[in-house]
């Protein structure tokens, strides 16, 4: 007879009878048991399907890997903790010290502060280019230049960079392309398909949609993730199993969701296209967008973002987005209710006049990520915002 503690501990952890579970489990479990030290070996030896500890891999996470591989075309996909720690793992993984990366000067804040701030310290450069340097790769990439990363739409603007140019450039000068594929998800654009080398993505966003999963993800051909796998084992930027299964729940109804957010998207960009009170309206869907010939080329729907622009008057828009009842104020997007932000508050935060106006954003800018309500709905809180 063992006694209270020792059963309390071990009582029912290994005996599962019958159960077959129709959805992956949550294995939250710090680390994995082996039979005999003949296991480990083979495990260590890469001749066993075993797990040995959830930093390195976990079965939960593992699923929802095979679903993010499988929705990009993709030979493997790896998650992360969030999309942040996705960037910083890829690029640790690919870059080193006299490196050069450029990267698109229309970027999502968090990637820019990373690149000027924190990799700058580690001896890798970084030239923040143009959209018009994207289009003309052949001439801006260097001796030194190892990788290109650029978004495509574009936080916030939604400008559209087109793909498979850059990776064709990309490919001719042996320099590794990776797209923040975050704006577009898979449903509306596959990049992979395009050329590009790696694509990431936040988790976060989209993906889960329904505002309650930190998370990033990268996708690619095995001999490009290899060596992110082994800098995310190093760095312990792997996600949890409890997010990674929230993750792959709404996987499930990813391609429903993205229907709906581009319906509505579209319906609430039109509206705001014919509003004299609004100066500019940026939406890939409408004719009206400096690159909607290029979203029509390699996009299959438009997405849920919309951006839009009064006067570039700070005052007006931020009136405008203290009025709103519907549409809720925070930071992030891609979850089934409809979120407005404002790019100079959040995303770019702290920029100089200089940094925002090569993102090509005003102090007049609200970003709505348009959920999955009745778009009459929406229209109508919008509507009596914008008397403010």
């Amino acid at each position: 007879m063992k006694g209270p503690a020792t059963e309390l501990i071990h009582a029912g952890e290994t005996d599962r009878g019958d159960a077959v579970p129709l959805t992956t489990p949550i294995y939250e479990t710090s680390t994995f048991v082996f039979e005999n030290a003949q296991e480990v070996l083979a495990y260590n030896e890469g001749r066993s399907s075993k797990y040995l500890y959830s930093r390195y891999a976990n079965p939960t996470i593992v699923s929802v890997e095979q679903k993010l591989a499988v929705l990009d075309r993709a030979e493997a996909a790896l998650l992360f903790s969030s999309g942040q720690g996705a960037t910083t793992t890829i690029l640790m993984a690919h870059v080193k010290a006299g490196d050069e990366i450029i990267c698109g000067s229309a970027i999502y804040g968090g990637t820019l502060h990373l690149l000027h701030d924190l990799l700058s310290n580690f001896g890798v450069t970084t030239r923040f280019v143009s959209l018009e340097d994207l289009a003309s790769l052949d001439r801006v990439i260097g001796p030194k230049t190892k990788v290109v990363w650029f978004e495509s739409p574009i936080n916030p603007t939604l400008r559209c960079v087109d793909v498979k140019r850059v990776a064709d450039a990309c490919r001719a000068r042996g320099v590794l392309s990776v797209i923040d594929n975050t704006f577009a998800c898979p449903i509306n654009q596959q990049p992979l398909a395009l050329g590009i080398d790696l694509a990431m993505q936040s988790a976060t966003k989209y993906l889960n949609g329904h505002s309650d999963v930190t998370g990033g993800v990268v996708t690619g051909p095995r001999a490009l993730v290899a060596p992110i796998e082994k800098a995310r084992r190093l760095l312990g930027t792997v996600m949890d199993p409890y997010p990674a299964y929230a993750l792959g729940r709404g996987l499930k109804t990813l391609q429903l969701r993205v229907a709906r957010h581009n319906a509505n998207a579209r319906t609430v960009a039109e509206f705001l296209a014919k509003d004299k009170r609004v100066s500019c309206v940026y939406y890939p869907g409408l004719p009206s967008h400096p690159d909607h010939e290029i979203a029509k080329r390699q996009m299959l729907g438009f997405g849920g973002m919309v951006c839009f622009d009064l006067g570039g008057e700070y005052e007006r828009a931020a009136a405008c987005y203290d009025r709103l009842k519907l549409v809720k104020r925070a930071a992030s997007l891609g979850g089934v209710e409809s979120l407005v932000s404002m790019p100079v508050l959040t995303s770019q935060y702290g920029h100089t006049d200089e940094q925002l106006k090569q993102a090509g954003v005003t102090r007049g800018m609200l970003r709505l990520s348009v959920g999955l309500e009745d778009p009459a709905d929406l229209i109508a809180d919008l509507d009596q915002a914008l008397e403010s």
